[in-house]
C-alpha cells in the first residue's frame, strides 16, 4: 500500500512538471515510459518561496543601503552566467528568430528575458523614458508596459502586441547592430525619420536590432537593505531589486561604458527564480533554484554605492584599487556592526 501510494505520488509529481513546462522552469520531456536518471526530479520544479520574516518598522533598530555589482567574468558567478541561449535567424524573413536554450537548465538572462517577455515579470526602465538624463530606475517608477509603450492591450506581451514587441527589443533587450548586412534593406523597408539629412541625401541609419544573449551580460547590480531586528536580534539583508547590465558600445564596436537595461522588483521574481535549477560544481543531486543562490549569498560581489549624505557612487571619489578598497571598508563596517554588537 505504501509503495502504491508513493508511486502514486511521483506520477502526480511528473505530471505536474510536464504540465507546468517554461513557466516552471525547464524540464526534459523523454518519451512516455522512458525516465531519464534514477529519481523524479520534482522539488525544485515545483518549489515554493519561502517567505520572508514580517518586520516592523519600529523594530528596525540600524539599516543601511548598499549597491552591488556581481561581475559575471569571475568564475564564481559562473552558475549565474552559464549555460549560454543563443538567437539564431531562420531562414527567409530575416527579423524571426531560433530562440535555442538548454532544454533542462537556463541561465539567469535567459530566465528573465522569458518571463518578462511573457509577461510573468515587470520591468522597469533605468531611466524616464520621457526624459533620458533623469536616472532613477532602481527606485522602480518606470514599469514597461503594453498599455503605456503598446497598443495599449491590457495585459499584452511581447508575443501579442507588436509595437510593444519593437520597443522592447530596440531599447532594453536588443543591441544595434552596426555591421549587419541587412542594414540598408531594412531602413529601404523601414525609413525613419532621420534617412534624410540636411542636404536633403538619403542616409539609412542602422536599423537591425540583434537579440542579447546571456554572454552579452557581464554583470548584474543589486539593490539590497541590511538592517538590524530588535524582534529577532539578527542583523538581516534583503534585496530589493535585481538590474543586467551589459557593455555599451559606439558605432565602430569600440566599449565605451556599461549600460543598465532595467531593473526588476526582486520580491517578484522570488515566484520565478525559486523553480529553476542552478548547476551544482561537483554533485549533481544538490541543485538548489536561484532563489536559493542569493538566498545563501553564494555569489561575490563588490559594492559601487551606499547611502550616504552626499548621495554619490564610489566611482565619483574613488577610482580603480582604492574603490575596491573602499568597497571592502563598507563591508567591514557592516560586518563590525554586528560583531561589537554581541562583544561584551
Amino acid at each position: 500500500m505504501k509503495r502504491l501510494i508513493f508511486s502514486f505520488v511521483l506520477l502526480c509529481a511528473a505530471m505536474i512538471a510536464n504540465a507546468q513546462g517554461d513557466i516552471r522552469g525547464p524540464i526534459a520531456n523523454p518519451a512516455p515510459g522512458v525516465l531519464d536518471g534514477v529519481y523524479v526530479r520534482e522539488h525544485i520544479p515545483t518549489k515554493k518561496v519561502v517567505p520572508y520574516e514580517f518586520v516592523r518598522e519600529a523594530d528596525v533598530a540600524w539599516s543601511k543601503r548598499v549597491w552591488r555589482a556581481i561581475d559575471l567574468r569571475e568564475k564564481f558567478n559562473h552558475p549565474l552566467h552559464y549555460p549560454l541561449d543563443d538567437m539564431a535567424p531562420k531562414p527567409g524573413w530575416y527579423r524571426d528568430n531560433d530562440w535555442k536554450r538548454n532544454p533542462t537548465r537556463w541561465s539567469l538572462w535567459t530566465i528573465i528575458k522569458y518571463h518578462v517577455l511573457s509577461g510573468d515579470l515587470t520591468a522597469y526602465s533605468p531611466m524616464d523614458p520621457e526624459w533620458v538624463d533623469w536616472k532613477d530606475g532602481d527606485l522602480f517608477k518606470y514599469p514597461l508596459t503594453s498599455e503605456k509603450f503598446g497598443l495599449g492591450q491590457p495585459g499584452g506581451t511581447f508575443y501579442t502586441d507588436t509595437v510593444f514587441r519593437d520597443f522592447l527589443k530596440e531599447g532594453y533587450f536588443g543591441a544595434t547592430d552596426y555591421s549587419s548586412g541587412l542594414v540598408a534593406v531594412q531602413s529601404i523597408l523601414y525609413p525613419g525619420e532621420d534617412s534624410i539629412n540636411d542636404l536633403g541625401e538619403v542616409v539609412y541609419y542602422p536599423r537591425e536590432y540583434t537579440w542579447l544573449n546571456s554572454e552579452d551580460i557581464v554583470q548584474y547590480r543589486v539593490k539590497e537593505d541590511w538592517f538590524f531586528d530588535n524582534e529577532r536580534s539578527v542583523l538581516d539583508v534583503r534585496i530589493i531589486g535585481i538590474c543586467p547590465v551589459t557593455y555599451e558600445k559606439d558605432a565602430d564596436g569600440n566599449i565605451v561604458g556599461l549600460k543598465e537595461l532595467f531593473w526588476l522588483y526582486f520580491p517578484e521574481c522570488r515566484y520565478i527564480f525559486q523553480n529553476f535549477y542552478v548547476q551544482s560544481r561537483h554533485n549533481d543531486s544538490q541543485r538548489m533554484s536561484f532563489d536559493d543562490l542569493f538566498w545563501k549569498r553564494m555569489f561575490t560581489s563588490y559594492i559601487i554605492k551606499e547611502s550616504n549624505l552626499y548621495d554619490r557612487e564610489l566611482q565619483n571619489y574613488r577610482a580603480g584599487v582604492e574603490a575596491l578598497l573602499e568597497s571592502e571598508r563598507i563591508k567591514d563596517k557592516i560586518f563590525k556592526f554586528e560583531h561589537d554588537l554581541w562583544s561584551f
